[in-house]
This record gives structure tokens, sequence and C-alpha cells, in this order.
């Protein structure tokens, strides 16, 4: 009686989350705004710190299929991004990713730390500031009709690599502070690991899972291939948090391998339905962590990283852009278009922290809340981005004549 129970509480969750989700992402769709948004809100609706009750019967199940929601979100990620083409990127984007990445984590420990806040709060926070959008940001640019041009593809480059570092600078801090200890020592040793495991699964991986992944295809069942691939996905993260690293890593570099394989687009084709569906429901478990009720305790601090955000990514890109050798009116553009948006990573980290204990309870609800607010501004901080460029720095003729075929109106 007590399984049926139990199992009759799930479904009706299940049903809850659903259906509040769909709800509120048409919401958004009707307001032009990124589906995430949607998904937070009706997170913050059905969950317990919204009165008067919680609409979530059984709130270690949403935890659950948000744990399965990150691993299909960043393998899917990292089907986008086989090592050809991440060796393909260039080193102007390879200098500017990591100016910006590690320049603003640098100074959002600064800020963090001047407000009074622990170390590892100042870091997690840090780490989820760095993070810009690859999502939000490309459907930006195809929006206002500049998805084509060099500077995108530039802006682009960048958010690929600075995916990839957010995502083993995330696992080297969850492996630190689950140790609780911030020794040069510790450092090292979680950096080794980081290193290791990502060399060992790219070295040993690449000659192993794309011929697998290729074998499997060839049977033509589909439901055979999903299963295989998502046991790449699901076995790598299983390893990467044995040896106390994010499932994410673990995940997104299962992505970079199959991505690696012959039949990636098939894998991508099949997978992306379920990481819609899982995502999703991992975005409403970060609205229903939520508490508002602290809203006025961190609304002041989130608006001061969000500028702190916006002024380091925009200095570490414009300097680095610049000396790479491009001309004023790229540098602009590339760092407005930088500066525009968090996204899903940032939340990603929040959650890392809090999943190791490591960060204090308004981490999270706070992070959630610079990530709603940067992705309402990102559409108008890339069109004053690119307009202001135009009167800064106008275009020379003969001069990258490439880059307006299509301005944004």
């Amino acid at each position: 009686m007590a399984e049926e129970i139990a199992a009759a509480q799930v479904i009706q969750d299940f049903a809850i989350i659903m259906i509040v989700a769909s709800v509120m992402a048409l919401v958004s769709y009707r307001l032009k705004q990124p589906m995430v948004i949607g998904y937070i809100a009706a997170g913050m609706i059905i969950g317990p710190h919204t009165p008067p009750f919680s609409l979530i019967l059984r709130p270690e199940i949403l935890n659950l299929l948000a744990e399965i929601g990150i691993v299909l979100l960043l393998f899917v990620v990292g089907l986008e991004y086989p090592i050809a083409k991440l060796r393909s990127i260039g080193r102007k984007a390879l200098v500017i990713a990591f100016a910006e990445a590690f320049g603003t984590f640098g100074l959002g420990i600064a800020v963090g730390q001047a407000m009074g806040m622990t170390l590892f709060d100042s870091m997690f926070i840090a780490l989820s500031i760095s993070v810009t959008s690859t999502v939000i940001l490309s459907q930006v640019l195809k929006e206002f009709g500049i998805s084509n041009t060099d500077t995108a593809s530039l802006i682009l480059g960048v958010t690929v690599i600075e995916d990839i570092i957010i995502v083993s600078t995330l696992a080297v801090l969850q492996s630190v502070a689950s140790s609780g200890h911030l020794t040069l020592l510790d450092i090292a040793i979680s950096v080794g690991l980081v290193l290791a495991f990502i060399g060992g699964a790219l070295f040993v991986g690449s000659k192993t899972v794309p011929k697998f992944v290729d074998l499997v295809s060839k049977t033509n069942h589909f439901d055979v291939f999903l299963v295989a691939i998502l046991g790449v996905a699901f076995g790598l993260s299983f390893i990467a948090n044995q040896l106390g690293i994010s499932v994410a890593a673990g995940a997104f570099f299962a992505g970079v391998l199959v991505a690696e394989s012959k039949a990636h687009a098939t894998a991508r084709l099949l997978t992306s339905p379920l990481k819609d569906m899982f995502a999703a429901l991992f975005f409403v478990s970060i609205g229903a962590l939520m508490d508002i009720s602290k809203l006025p305790l961190f609304i002041v601090p989130a608006l001061i990283f969000i500028a702190t955000s916006f002024a380091a990514k925009f200095v570490a890109v414009y300097t680095s852009a610049r000396s790479q050798g491009l001309d004023k009116r790229i540098s602009l553009q590339t760092a407005f278009g930088s500066s525009a948006s968090g996204g899903e990573l940032a939340l990603v980290t929040a959650k890392g922290g809090a999943d190791v204990g490591a960060t204090s309870s308004f981490v999270l609800p706070m992070v959630g809340a610079m990530t709603i607010i940067t992705s309402f501004l990102s559409p108008y901080v890339v069109k004053f981005g690119w307009k202001i460029s135009e009167r800064l720095a106008p275009e020379r003729p003969g001069v990258n004549e490439d880059q307006d075929k299509d301005e944004p109106s």
C-alpha cells in the first residue's frame, strides 16, 4: 500500500511539474524571453518556499530528475564540440576566453570577499558570473541577423572555450570543497586529478568511444543506439563522480567523444528531446529551491555581481582582443556580445556548490535571480553594443566588409 501511495505521489508530482512548466514556458515564449526563465518561474510557483504550501509531495524525486537533466544537458552541449572543432577555433578566441573567464573569476572572488562572504561562496558565485550563455547568445545573434558575421563566429568561439574552462574549473572547485581544505597542495591535487581525467578521457576515449558508437549505429536500431550513447554519457559521469569530479564534466567530455563518431548527427537528434525534457526539470528544480522570501537580502549583492561581471568581461575581452590585433570595432562588438548574458552553466555551477555543501543557502537563489536578469538584458546589450561600435569605430571602406551585411535594427 505504501509503495502504491508513493508511486501515485510521484506521478502526481510529475504531472504538476510538466503542466506548470509548459504554461510558464508558453508565457516566456509570448513575452519573447528565454524558456529557462519560464521554467525557473514554474519551480518557484510549485516549490516549498512559495506560500501557502508546496505543490510537490516528493521533492527528492525532482532533485533526482534534475541530476539526470545536468548529465543530458552537458552531454548535448559536448556533442557540439568535436575535438577537430576545438582545434580549429583559433588562438585569438583561446586568448580572449582565458582572459575573460579568469579575469571575471578573480574579480568576482575579490568582490565577494569585500562584501564579507565566505571564500567558497565567493568562489562559486565568481565562477557563475564568469559564464556567458552560448545558447542564449547564439539565439540573440540569430534573431538580429548577425550570426553569420566574423565577429559572431569569434564570440561563439570564445564561449565554446569558456564552457570548457567553466566545466573544468567547477570540477576542481567541487573536488577542493569536498575535502574542506583550500591549501596549495589540495588545489594542485584537484587540478592534477581533473587534468588527468580530461586527458585520459580524451586520449583513451577518442580511440574507443567513437568506434563503439559507430559500431552500434550500424545496427540501424535507434533504440539500441540511444541506449548505447546514454550508457557512454552516464558511464563517464559516474567515473567522474567516483573521482570526486563534477558529473557535469564527465557528461560534457562524453559528448565530445561521441561527437568524434560518424554517427554524431544521429546522436544529437535522438538525445535532444530527452535533453529538452530533463533540462526543463533541472531549471524547475532550481526555481523550487529558491527561497524568494530572501530576495530583499541578496538583490543588492546580485546587482553588484552583475555589474562586476559586465565590467570584468568587457574590459578583459576588449583588451585581449586588441592585444590580438583585432581592430577597435570588432573588439567592441566582441566585448559587448561576450558581456551580455549568464546562462545555464551558471545555474549548474551554483547547484554544484550546493550539492557538496560548500555554499550558503542564499547563493543558489541569488545566481538564479542574476541569470533571469542577465537573460532578459542580453538582447538589449548586444543591440546597444553593435550600435555604439558603429558610432565609436565606423567601418572603413575595404576593411571588414563582411561584418555588417546584416545589422540589428
